[in-house]
């Protein structure tokens, strides 16, 4: 009496057993889809056209590197004026950003004497400056 109290409690029982040898009848599915299709990446790219930024910094100090990196993982493109560091500030602060843009596969490209462009990789830098000495 107790086994079966607890053989029923933890759901197994003779029952159980006679359920499993009866076979059902087949269930028919139905596949017809009359749902229209839209593709994602068309929807996601209109989207993208519309909300695409550039966004301009003029870094001060070294800790600036991180809100520029930030916009750059939030697919904004960056211009960034370095007139109001040092040199030895600029480079430091360039080479954290080519390491992001590295990460990211998108593309840095300097624009003027202590200017550079940072984009992500949907965007696409075209053309050159020819009196920028890289």
């Amino acid at each position: 009496m107790a086994f079966e109290k607890l053989s029923s409690f933890f759901g197994i029982n003779d029952e159980d057993d006679l359920e499993e040898n009866k076979v059902d009848a087949p269930v028919q599915k139905n596949y017809s889809n009359n749902e229209k299709v839209v593709s994602m990446s068309a929807a996601s790219e209109s989207r993208s056209a519309v909300n695409s930024k550039i966004a301009i910094y003029q870094p001060r100090v070294y800790s600036d590197a991180k809100v520029i990196a930030k916009q750059l993982l939030n697919n904004k493109a960056v211009i960034v004026n370095f007139n109001n560091v040092n040199d030895e500030q600029s480079k430091r602060i360039v080479d954290f950003l080519t390491g992001t843009i590295f990460a990211l596969n998108g593309e840095i490209k300097r624009v003027g004497e202590k200017i550079f462009l940072c984009t992500p990789p949907k965007f696409e830098i075209d053309g050159s400056i020819p009196d920028i000495n890289e």
